[in-house]
């Protein structure tokens, strides 16, 4: 009977064995067949949270300093060489400039104390005044475009006091966004542009020359930024229109060129002499009236007038993008050291913290 009794017991270990394997069997084959990847070291250290999670964040900050800093430096390289090539299109303006200015000092020596009645010389009453700021296309070049900003709206407060009408000229999109903001009349815009040409300037002088000679205004006022060194511009207000005759045609010229002096950018300045004034023959007989001349060569002084006006706002733009790069790298540079020290600290501390927890288990252990 014990005999029959293990044999039955037995029998019914077997058959609930079967089902179970016959289970397993069917659950696996409804099973969805993925495969799971055991999961790194490296993810898991990462993920592990160690002094209020502050040795990741610092690491992630440093990283992201570090390529600003890159794109900082490459930035002030790239305005550094374009620096370069605008000094290069000044160079070569340069003696059409200074004949046109001999000539014409040569043509209001030989008219002597004459009246000179031309259009570009006659002064009116002044009733309405262009302003024509020039001024950048972009940003990130410091304080350069909100000081011709500024330097406008003191010159329309200043204006609309005395009664007289203002109207805007934009050369450059950063002021044309800011006046369409304003209550402030804008009768045209142009780009400025890395490269100013003759083009350009044509076509902006050949707009302003046609309005004031067909009366629609009674002065035209240009504000751009004077170039002084890497670190200083000066926004600067000219009166183009009435011409004046006798006034700063015949002044001297500054050159300043940018070079490098022990592996840093600088600037050489180089003051030129006053363009003398060309001596006409007493006795020379002038095929076309001298007045007839004169009035020929104006819009060219006035057309090139502009383009260097042109040029000296673009050296500015690109010196103080310069001058702003090289600060941000720098405060990149520093930022990235304090950052490395915090980082040092905390990873210290957190070593410092897990060495003293495997201090402490081991002498409970051998207690």
């Amino acid at each position: 009977q014990r005999q029959k009794g293990k044999t039955s017991s037995e029998t019914m270990a077997g058959k609930l064995v079967l089902a179970l394997a016959m289970l397993v069997a069917q659950a696996a084959a409804f099973a969805p067949t993925i495969a799971f990847a055991p999961a790194r070291v490296t993810d898991a250290r990462q993920k592990v949270v160690t002094m209020g999670g502050k040795e990741n964040e610092l690491r992630t900050r440093i990283a992201s300093v570090s390529n600003t800093q890159k794109i900082t430096t490459a930035m002030r390289l790239v305005a550094a060489a374009k620096v370069r090539r605008a000094q290069q299109a000044v160079l070569a303006t340069r003696p059409f400039s200074e004949t046109l200015q001999s000539v014409f000092g040569g043509l209001i020596e030989r008219l002597g104390n004459e009246d000179v009645d031309l259009p570009l010389l006659e002064s009116r009453e002044v009733k309405k005044v262009t302003l024509v700021i020039f001024s950048g296309d972009r940003g990130l070049c410091g304080g350069y475009n909100s000081y011709g900003i500024k330097k406008v709206e003191q010159r329309v407060k200043q204006l609309e006091s005395q009664g007289i009408d203002v109207e805007l000229v934009c050369v450059g999109k950063k002021p044309n966004l800011y006046f369409k903001r304003r209550e402030i009349n804008i009768v045209k815009f142009w780009e400025m542009g890395q490269a100013p040409n003759s083009e350009q300037a044509n076509e902006i002088s050949e707009f302003l020359l046609s309005s004031y000679l067909a009366g629609e205004t009674d002065s035209v006022e240009i504000i751009y930024t004077q170039f002084v060194s890497l670190i200083s511009s000066t926004p600067q207000i000219r009166t183009m229109l009435p011409l004046s005759p006798r006034e700063g045609l015949m002044e001297g010229d500054e050159l300043y060129q940018l070079t490098t002096k022990g592996g840093k950018f600088a600037v050489e300045k180089t003051e030129g002499e006053a363009v003398e004034a060309k001596q006409f023959p007493k006795d020379m007989i002038f095929e076309q009236d001298p007045l007839q001349i004169l009035n020929s060569i104006l819009p060219l002084y006035f057309n090139g007038q502009i383009l260097r006006m042109l040029q000296e706002c673009v050296a500015s733009e690109l010196a103080a993008r310069m001058t702003a790069m090289g600060a941000a790298s720098d405060n990149a540079k520093a930022l990235k050291k304090d950052l490395s020290q915090v980082y040092n600290r905390a990873r210290q501390a957190s070593v410092t913290a897990e060495i003293l927890e495997i201090s402490a288990g081991a002498a409970a252990a051998n207690e």
